[in-house]
């Protein structure tokens, strides 16, 4: 699942999401970023919805909860968004590794750098100039 690609519109992150949701193993660490409207949380929904098997499970951004928990089957899922955290040191107390067999998409990861180390995946969004679309890149560790 590493390298790059284009994604030309919410049919093809879907696709993609799915794509990415069947590789990924129980307690994965997934972390999403990417500018402003790069499609972070379209991916994670997709990705969410994937692993649901529910293409029309309400999946809201996690913003201002911070995390979204979701269950797919007897698999716990956290949908993260670290934008609004003040101190990196605060994601300790979001409660995302108290199950280590969760699979966790965070969003905004860059907030808390520590995470780098501990990521199964990075998944990198990027609006092509133009403006259509989005790229993926994806890098396993």
């Amino acid at each position: 699942m590493d390298g790059s690609r284009f994604l030309p519109d919410e049919a093809a992150t879907a696709a993609f999401g799915a794509e990415l949701a069947a590789s990924l193993q129980p307690g994965n660490l997934i972390l999403l970023e990417g500018d402003l409207g790069a499609g972070k949380t379209a991916l994670a929904r997709a990705v969410i919805r994937a692993l649901a098997r529910d293409p029309d499970l309400e999946v809201p951004s996690p913003t201002f909860a911070l995390v979204q928990p979701y269950r797919a089957g007897g698999q716990a899922i956290l949908h993260a968004d670290l934008y609004r955290l003040a101190d990196p040191r605060e994601v300790d107390e979001l409660g995302l590794f108290e199950d280590p067999e969760a699979i966790v998409l965070v969003e905004w990861a860059e907030r808390a750098p520590e995470l780098a180390g501990r990521a199964d995946l990075v998944v990198a969004l990027s609006i092509p100039s133009g403006g259509a679309g989005r790229n993926v890149t994806v890098m396993r560790r």
